[in-house]
């Protein structure tokens, strides 16, 4: 009887060895093939950016206005606002954008001799649209009409004075119907977290390269006035809480690319920890989600792959079997070179930020294995939630065009 038993529980667990072997062989044939993929990406990443800062930008300078939307005191922002105050560019206009005039923000807004600058109030209409959707739509409606350009900042990010002139110089293509640069976290007092999330959003960064943006990041992005227009963008806006989905979505419906511009990148700091972390970090996917559904799910199967293989690989080897740990390194291992190769872009498109990036050397690499796991825990809570916290303000998605203000 006792020989029995034990027959029957080794044949479970040759059953159990088997189906981990098919487990661990399936998911980490996926992640090698997902790994060579990204390494694919991450050198179209880094040539692109090596080639966008030798570039020169064209003299097509047309008249712009720079819309500025703000919310509340935060670290930084009189010298982030002096620095798009500060523009190296022939004929622009500021527009600061508030809900109302009493808004903390603009009492921090810098005097800035020759420029003309306005500041633009909002109010509440029109009703169940984000906040900062109806502050950039009060805006355009008071745009002036000899600017042939619209051009987005956010408020806490800092730019160089060729910015504004990069950002606007694809524009002169016809088939470009808008151009974008993205963000790069530098928290200059470190941290784990604030670290983590300079790493995790390098992921995002790393997804530009050569050809069409794969969407205009709201921080940085420009548009022809007249494409603004016959985009039909105030349209695409109205009910939305995400400004930058949205204008990409009727920008390609209208026909038209997106072009990333290496030079328009955006330097943003903070610190904080890992409620806040988590919290910011959620909200992005739940607005990816919401707004761009194939995106979030190629993402989430991506990340539920590479950590699937990973504990499936560290469960065969908790059984011996140690032929399987290159296998495993073969799927963790180009994450982490693209990382590095993450860090090298930044050196290139930040110069300046070379120190800080001494100080921090090989974060985007060796934090490139725990920021993998917080992908898929930061997909995982926000594949059920429809309802973010962003700027004092509780909305809930029910749609592209469908939100509803709670507070």
């Amino acid at each position: 009887m006792e020989q029995h038993t034990s027959m029957a529980q080794r044949g479970r667990e040759g059953i159990h060895s088997g189906l981990l072997l098919i487990l661990f062989w399936l998911l980490s044939t996926l992640a090698v093939a997902f790994g060579a993929q990204s390494l694919r990406l991450g050198r179209r990443h880094l040539r692109a950016v090596a080639a966008g800062m030798k570039a020169q930008p064209n003299a097509w300078a047309p008249p712009v206005t720079l819309i500025v939307p703000v919310k509340g005191r935060e670290p930084g922002l009189g010298e982030n606002l002096r620095s798009l105050l500060d523009q190296d560019y022939p004929d622009y206009e500021v527009l600061v954008a508030a809900r109302e005039g009493r808004d903390p923000a603009l009492a921090e807004l810098p005097a800035a001799p020759g420029r003309a600058v306005r500041v633009i109030t909002a109010g509440e209409e029109p009703a169940d649209t984000g906040e900062k959707i109806r502050n950039l739509l009060a805006a355009v409606a008071q745009a002036r009409p000899a600017s042939q350009v619209l051009a987005f900042a956010d408020s806490d990010g800092r730019v160089e004075r060729d910015w504004l002139r990069a950002l606007v110089s694809p524009l002169a293509d016809p088939a470009v119907g808008a151009a974008t640069g993205y963000r790069w976290y530098f928290p200059e007092q470190g941290g784990f977290w604030p670290l983590m999330r300079s790493v995790w959003n390098s992921t995002i960064a790393g997804t530009f390269g050569t050809g069409a943006a794969p969407f205009a990041w709201g921080g940085a992005m420009a548009l022809r006035h007249e494409t603004f227009v016959a985009a039909r963008v105030a349209q695409f806006w109205r009910g939305a809480v995400s400004d930058d989905y949205r204008l990409s979505q009727a920008v390609r419906q209208a026909g038209l690319r997106i072009q990333y511009v290496p030079r328009a990148m955006v330097a943003s700091s903070g610190q904080g920890g890992a409620a806040e972390f988590f919290s910011w970090a959620r909200r992005q996917m739940i607005i990816t989600r919401v707004y761009a559904p194939r995106l979030w799910w190629m993402g989430f199967a991506a990340h539920w792959i590479y950590c699937g293989a990973m504990a499936a690989g560290a469960a065969v080897l908790a059984e011996g079997k140690w032929w399987a740990l290159p296998v495993l390194l073969a799927g963790v291992l180009p994450g982490m070179w693209r990382g590095t190769w993450r860090g090298r872009a930044a050196r290139i498109l930040f110069p300046g930020r070379a120190a800080w990036l001494d100080r921090h050397r090989g974060i985007y690499c060796w934090l490139a294995l725990p920021t993998t796991w917080i992908w898929l825990a930061v997909f995982a809570a926000s594949s059920w939630r429809r309802r973010i916290r962003w700027r004092h303000r509780v909305y809930e998605l029910r749609g592209p065009s469908q939100t509803r203000v709670l507070s």
